[in-house]
C-alpha cells in the first residue's frame, strides 16, 4: 500500500477522496470519464491504495497462458462472449458465483466522447441484485472521488440523472472527450 500511495500522491501529486465500504461485497463500479488508457493506472493506482478487491470483466481469450494468472490476479474474470449469449446474464451470474465481486466498468463504453452511456451497468447491477458506486477520475484537479452506493429504483431516466449528477465537471485526462 506505501507504494501505491507514494506514486499516486507523491510522484503523480494526486488525492483520493472517499472509499469502498467493506461491508459492500458486491457492487458496479462506474468510473468516469473513461477518456484515455492511462485511466488503467489510476484505477490500479486506487484500488492498492483503497486495498479494496475491484475487478473487471475481460474475453475469455485473455485468461489463457502467459497473462491469465495475472489477470485473475488484478481481478479479472473471464467472461464467453460468442455470439447468442446474453452478457447481462452471464455477468450476473459472475456475481452469484462469486462471494465479493466488484466489478469496475465504464458507462460510456468508449474513451471517444458521448452523449449518452450505455446501459448494460444498469441491468447488471439489477440482475445481480449490487448496488452502483460512482467513481471520478478527475485529471484537472488530479483527484479520485469515491461515492456513496446507490440503489437503484428501476427507472432507469431517473437513476440515469442521479448517477450522472456525480461527475459534473469532471475532466478527464483528454477534455474533449469528457
Amino acid at each position: 500500500m506505501f507504494l501505491y500511495k507514494f506514486i499516486f500522491n507523491t510522484v503523480l501529486g494526486w488525492k483520493l477522496h472517499g472509499d469502498f465500504s467493506p461491508h459492500i461485497k458486491k457492487s458496479i463500479v462506474i468510473v468516469v470519464p473513461h477518456t484515455s488508457w492511462h485511466d488503467f493506472f489510476i484505477g490500479v493506482l486506487t484500488r492498492g491504495i483503497s486495498g479494496t478487491l475491484i475487478n473487471w470483466v475481460g474475453k475469455k481469450e485473455l485468461f489463457t497462458w502467459p497473462f491469465g494468472y495475472y489477470f485473475r490476479y488484478m481481478g479479472g474474470a473471464a467472461l464467453d462472449r460468442t455470439s447468442g449469449q446474453n452478457k447481462v446474464d452471464a455477468i450476473a451470474q459472475i456475481f452469484n458465483d462469486n462471494k465479493e465481486f466488484r466489478m469496475a466498468m465504464a458507462p460510456e463504453g468508449t474513451r471517444k466522447k458521448v452523449d449518452t452511456w450505455k446501459t448494460g451497468y444498469y441491468y447488471i447491477a439489477q440482475k445481480a441484485n449490487a448496488p452502483i458506486i460512482t467513481v471520478a477520475f478527475d485529471y484537472e484537479h488530479k483527484e479520485v472521488r469515491i461515492g456513496k452506493p446507490y440503489y437503484i429504483t428501476n427507472d432507469l431516466e431517473k437513476d440515469t440523472e442521479v448517477l450522472r449528477s456525480f461527475f459534473k465537471g469532471v475532466k478527464g485526462k483528454k477534455p474533449e472527450n469528457s
